[in-house]
């Protein structure tokens, strides 16, 4: 009898699952590459960086490692820029320090379901079906932040919307 009751109940949440995400802003979006290590995790910048168009933390999933990320407009011709760091200094930071402790820089692509190639959506927009970050896997394994204790897997550069936090 339990059972008969759980079948709709069922049924009704995997209809809903994937309008939600196509609700989702790209705020909130969490990504996850495809062996399931890594994490993109959007969050709201908020009025305090102004340069900054998207912000989001790269998980670790083993260790628990949290890198950060933003996306910027620069370049010629601007383009949707996305830097990840771990453990940058707080405040004013020389160049070398900076560079020390990038572990990744280049464009941030957006792909939709047809494959089509995009530009990062801004934060208030619906959420990217996949995210492409240009080697990624080579640049984290040549960081500070790759090695024993931090992150030990490798990562694939494409990252798909599984997600949406509240």
């Amino acid at each position: 009898m339990v059972a008969r009751r759980l079948i709709p109940v069922l049924f009704c949440a995997a209809l809903a699952a994937p309008a939600a995400a196509a609700e989702c802003k790209q705020s909130h979006a969490i990504y996850g590459d495809r062996d399931g290590g890594y994490e993109l995790r959007f969050e709201p910048v908020g009025s305090a960086s102004a340069a900054t168009s998207n912000h989001f933390k790269v998980a670790v999933l083993k260790p628990g490692l949290l890198l950060d990320g933003v996306v910027m407009p620069a370049g010629e011709p601007e383009r949707a820029t996305g830097l990840i760091m771990h453990n940058c200094p707080e405040g004013d930071a020389t160049g070398e320090e900076l560079r020390a402790c990038t572990v990744w820089q280049g464009v941030v692509y957006a792909l939709d379901k047809a494959g089509a190639l995009s530009e990062i959506p801004a934060e208030s927009e619906p959420a990217a079906a996949q995210l492409l970050l240009p080697d990624f896997g080579p640049s984290l394994r040549a960081s500070s932040a790759w090695g024993k204790g931090k992150a030990e897997a490798d990562s694939w550069d494409s990252f798909t919307l599984k997600g949406c936090a509240a």
